[in-house]
């Protein structure tokens, strides 16, 4: 029961006012206009990030991340001794997500390519690289594969935004880019 009835019942078989079929053309032109940015930004604005994504179990996975880190180790950070890989471009490198922790830390070169690989030991993971605008999830049993070229030097953290447990918010990784 309406506030205010229409008139007549029937009131979809009345003609639509001016205004109206003003406003629905106005949408209609914002929808399509933001359709086809979307897909010319994926295009040009090298923000969105093409993946490839393949089944591994979290044991392989976890396999090849550490014959990385044991073959480009350079140094060990923080407290608890996390490893710092420094892996040469155009080389595959891995970076696996597991409760609270990002393993390991990656020292990459500037303007160089790698293909970074994904994955999660445990639960689902959210990866936000910051301050940059990359964001993913990572999923126990994929392997989620892209291909990055970092453009500006510096340290960026990785987050986890996805919930995985009462220690969710310590879940930091970082990821150097050096000149």
């Amino acid at each position: 029961m309406a506030i205010f009835p229409p008139e007549q019942r029937i009131w979809w078989k009345q003609p639509l006012h001016k205004q109206e079929l003003v406003w629905i053309g106005v949408c209609i032109i914002w929808a399509l206009t933001m359709f086809f940015t979307m897909i010319v930004w994926h295009s040009i604005g090298e923000q969105n990030l093409s993946n490839e994504a393949y089944q591994i179990s979290p044991d392989k996975f976890e396999q090849r991340t550490m014959e990385m880190v044991e073959k480009y180790q350079v140094r060990e950070e923080g407290d608890t001794g996390v490893p710092v890989v420094h892996p040469p471009a155009e080389t595959d490198i891995y970076m696996l997500a597991r409760t609270y922790e990002w393993w390991p830390v990656l020292e990459l070169e500037k303007d160089k390519s790698y293909r970074l690989h994904l994955s999660s030991m445990d639960l689902q993971h959210g990866f936000s690289l910051q301050p940059t605008n990359i964001n993913v999830q990572v999923h126990p049993g994929y392997e989620l594969v892209m291909t990055v070229t970092p453009n500006e030097s510096g340290e960026f953290g990785v987050i986890c935004n996805e919930f995985c447990g009462i220690g969710h918010h310590t879940m930091v990784g970082r990821i150097h880019v050096v000149e």
